[in-house]
């Protein structure tokens, strides 16, 4: 069976028919009830008894009952190890961060046209916030942690299923390049330091790349080569000095990488977000080991029948892998998912996404640190997939 048929741990595949099957059984001969995920007011996802379901709903609940009990039979005594997914080797867990200069202290050899500002006005106040778990219709949880945000039409609970299959792509032990790390908003840039207000006069842009999203990419760079994984780091500037048309040049900037570099799986557009109101920003943070890290957000397209990705949920498939495994290792760190109608040049692999690090009023060492962390969590994620 291939990987991407199988669920990601025995436990919820058994969870799911323990409850499942002996329900359907005991209601299914009345032929008015029906076995259905629905999320409830509080978003968290629990197994309900409808009254009166439709055929269509009982046959599709039978053909899923089917399809658990084949899978719970396949995987019926395996070690959740050693089917792959989230084993850490011990020297891996173990590992020191690689040391990062100061990005206060790094000199960009050219800065360019818009060079980070030496003095700094006030004006806004920054608001310093953790996001915790959200509520509302759109938001479920995820089964391994983490949530997703679904806008799109998409139910929840078909979102839910699907979160459950591993990444739609295998990872081969090689030194060629697996991961390609590149930025469409590539001047998008921060916060000097933790302050009470920011700079109402600065855009936080600059194509200083000591103090913008590629010192973040960088970041994430060092953990993956730190771990063996290779990487194509691509830091051309694609919005400025004009912005309208970044995602067409970031696009003609990496399609001949792939073309070049077949081996590459995953394809991580990194960008900050930019969270405020009329006078306020917030700074989202977590602490880790006695650091402050900006909190992260994962953006998986999805596709309406126009925007030429149909295959739009494999790369969700990934999305929900990675979130599970940054959850697991920093509670906190993510904010949900975003599965939304969004191209985002994700149609050019399965292991495509726009990974957030961040808002604006983040500070530089805070983003940086949050490279390191995404970037150790997701060397552990690929090493733990070779060979499986």
């Amino acid at each position: 069976m291939k990987r991407h048929k199988r669920k990601k741990t025995c436990g919820l595949i058994r969870c799911i028919a323990i409850v499942l099957v002996p329900a359907t059984v005991a209601f299914g001969l009345k032929g008015i009830t029906v076995i259905k995920w629905p999320f409830d007011e509080t978003n968290s996802y629990k197994l309900k008894i409808t009254e009166k379901a439709s055929a269509d709903h009982i046959n599709a609940n039978e053909e899923v009952i089917k399809r658990i009990k084949h899978e719970d039979e396949m995987l019926a005594g395996a070690n959740t190890m050693s089917v792959g997914y989230g084993f850490v080797d011990e020297d891996d867990r173990n590992r020191e961060y690689v040391r990062l200069p100061d990005p206060l202290d790094m000199k960009s050899d050219n800065a360019g046209s818009k060079p980070y500002p030496e003095s700094w006005s006030d004006g806004g106040m920054i608001i310093r916030t953790t996001y915790g778990q959200y509520s509302g219709n759109s938001f479920f949880d995820l089964y391994g942690g983490g949530q997703v945000n679904n806008k799109t039409d998409i139910p929840n609970e078909e979102l839910f299923c699907e979160s459950g299959y591993y990444p739609n792509f295998t990872v081969d032990d090689t030194d060629d390049p697996l991961v390609l790390i590149y930025h469409t908003h590539t001047t998008e840039s921060f916060e000097p330091f933790v302050r009470e207000s920011y700079d109402t006069t600065f855009n936080y842009r600059t194509t200083d790349e000591t103090k913008n999203v590629v010192m973040v990419g960088n970041a994430i760079q060092a953990e993956l080569e730190s771990l063996g994984i290779g990487v194509i780091h691509a830091k051309e500037i694609h919005d400025y000095p004009s912005y309208n048309g970044s995602y067409g040049r970031s696009r003609e900037t990496i399609t001949p990488i792939l073309e070049k570099y077949p081996s590459i799986k995953v394809v991580l557009d990194v960008h900050r977000d930019a969270i405020s109101g009329d006078g306020y920003a917030y700074q989202p943070f977590i602490e880790v080991d006695g650091r402050e890290a900006a909190q992260i957000m994962i953006i998986s397209g999805c596709d309406d029948g126009t925007l030429g990705m149909p295959n739009y949920i494999q790369n969700f498939h990934f999305a929900c892998t990675l979130q599970n495994k940054l959850e697991s290792d920093h509670e906190g760190f993510t904010r949900p998912i975003l599965f939304d109608y969004r191209h985002y040049n994700q149609d050019l692999t399965n292991g495509s996404l726009l990974i957030e690090v961040g808002s604006h009023c983040n500070t530089l060492g805070q983003v940086q640190f949050a490279g390191q962390l995404f970037g150790r969590s997701l060397g552990e994620l690929l090493n733990s997939m070779k060979g499986k």
